[in-house]
């Protein structure tokens, strides 16, 4: 992984440098590509000797919900030309990184037992964004083994307060 995180750097600052004026809307295409480049067949399909890169770059914009501006046309097909189809999704992580911090923002994990809806997906933003200090992307993830409360992860600092941790707390207390 961390030959992967090595590789896509370079590309993430570039693109990241080149793009400051206009982060939002590179990082949804670069979202997208990184998404549709992230599928066993195409890696597969790309990693052929018998397959020119034009044919991987027409296939995959092919699938892409809408056209790629100039930019990302030529990103994607340095990218392709340069064999790193495989470091795309990392490029995507690193360049999310870079806008997050360059805008005070980070990316939220939230880890749920049940769906939260959006009156308290809301509070329960502007609470976490009180806590961690700063502004928050969130993106909730259903995890019934939680049994309840949420999980929190943003950046490297982690929020815990699930009915499945607490009960973990309680069996490390009950047995030493």
């Amino acid at each position: 992984m961390a030959e992967l995180a090595t590789i896509a750097r370079p590309y993430a600052e570039a693109l990241f440098e080149t793009s400051r004026s206009d982060l939002p809307a590179t990082q949804a295409w670069l979202e997208a590509v990184a998404a549709a480049a992230d599928t066993p067949q195409l890696l597969q399909f790309a990693a052929n000797p018998k397959v020119e890169a034009d044919e991987v770059f027409r296939l995959l914009t092919s699938v892409l919900p809408q056209a790629l501006p100039e930019r990302g046309a030529n990103f994607l097909r340095t990218i392709i030309d340069n064999g790193r189809l495989a470091a795309l999704p990392e490029v995507a992580r690193q360049f999310r990184e870079l806008a997050n911090a360059a805008s005070g923002r980070s990316d939220a994990q939230i880890y749920s037992a049940f769906p939260i809806a959006d009156a308290e997906l809301a509070e329960l933003k502007s609470v976490l964004e009180k806590r961690f200090g700063r502004k928050l992307e969130t993106h909730v993830h259903v995890d019934p083994e939680l049994i309840g409360g949420v999980r929190v992860v943003v950046g490297d600092e982690v929020l815990d307060t699930s009915v499945k941790a607490r009960l973990q707390q309680m069996k490390a207390a009950l047995t030493a």
